[in-house]
């Protein structure tokens, strides 16, 4: 066994590594005294107040051109994009503060101002996993009990599954997420940018929800599970009872002729364009207008911010 000296020891056994991408126990992570000043003023910048019926601070154009949103998305859903390009692109200044960066990288949680308001941001990098439904929960909580509107931007395939996870307590984790985002006392604004599938709709504030507002982008998909998917679990299925049944398995060519009709059908219902001709949403936006319509949002739910409960307890640490 190697040697390992003190310090080492030490920090695993609870360092700022630790317990900033592990435990999740500290939210910020400093190398030093002056950085971890900085990030205590940056943290008391989104202590929240009594009241949003102003803006807090003087509006300001994002540093990043929000015209570059529609280069940003990838035509393929499927394909990962780093949503903090698209968070540059709608706040203030571009400047975002973050919540627990380190934990739970595939939740990305934060404080900014959007026309000058304050806005708590939730937004996906990825699929959900404990931990980040854990932090998502906790970060929904601390902006109930901070009076900060939530805004949610979904791109989201659902919560890990598989026996490792279930047995990990993923849906634990989930509910804590999803009990957060459906009791929190704020104003919840939802746009979804790219995929909103399974129960990740859920936990993400979708219309079961009640989001004040819930926008969606033009290449937006909205449904149970992916078309792919679906025609995926449906051929398995086909092909275990072919084989129970003592018959062939279909050909490659049959296997895309079956598929197909249940992929058209996804791609049909799945669209933007059907859910808002059956009004699940409050109307397709241009990723470009994004900005601006959730300032008018913002501005709206500043005048009813909540009921103005304060709670019977203060945040879990989850």
């Amino acid at each position: 066994m190697p040697f390992m000296r003190p310090v080492q020891i030490v920090q695993e056994l609870g360092g700022a590594d630790v317990h900033t991408s592990k435990s999740g126990v500290a939210d910020h992570f400093a190398e030093n005294e002056p950085e971890a000043l900085a990030t205590c003023r940056e943290v008391l910048e989104y202590v929240g107040g009594t009241s949003a019926a102003q803006p807090e601070v003087e509006p300001e154009e994002p540093l990043l051109d929000p015209e570059e949103l529609l280069g940003l998305i990838p035509e393929d859903n499927s394909k990962a994009f780093e949503v903090r390009q698209v968070i540059a692109r709608l706040v203030d200044g571009s400047r975002f503060h973050e919540f627990k960066a380190r934990y739970g990288s595939t939740l990305v949680c934060g404080f900014a101002h959007i026309h000058g308001y304050p806005v708590g941001i939730v937004a996906n990098n990825g699929i959900l996993f404990g931990e980040s439904a854990q932090k998502g929960a906790h970060f929904v909580q601390l902006c109930g009990q901070r009076k900060i509107p939530l805004l949610f931007l979904q791109n989201i395939t659902g919560f890990m599954v598989g026996k490792a996870y279930e047995n990990g307590g993923i849906a634990r984790d989930g509910a804590k997420m999803v009990n957060a985002v459906s009791c929190v006392d704020v104003p919840k604004i939802t746009v979804i940018i790219a995929g909103s599938h399974g129960a990740g709709n859920y936990g993400m504030c979708g219309r079961a929800y009640d989001p004040r507002f819930l926008f969606t982008w033009p290449n937006s998909r909205i449904s149970v599970m992916g078309g792919a998917q679906a025609a995926e679990v449906l051929a398995t299925v086909k092909q275990d009872q072919l084989k129970r049944q003592g018959k062939a398995a279909m050909t490659s060519e049959q296997l895309q002729e079956f598929k197909q009709p249940t992929l058209d059908k996804y791609e049909a219902e799945g669209s933007p364009y059907h859910s808002t001709a059956r009004l699940w949403d409050d109307g397709i936006i241009d990723p470009r207008d994004t900005r601006n319509v959730l300032g008018r949002c913002l501005r709206i739910c500043s005048r009813a911010p909540g009921s103005g409960s304060t709670g019977a307890y203060g945040v879990f640490r989850m």
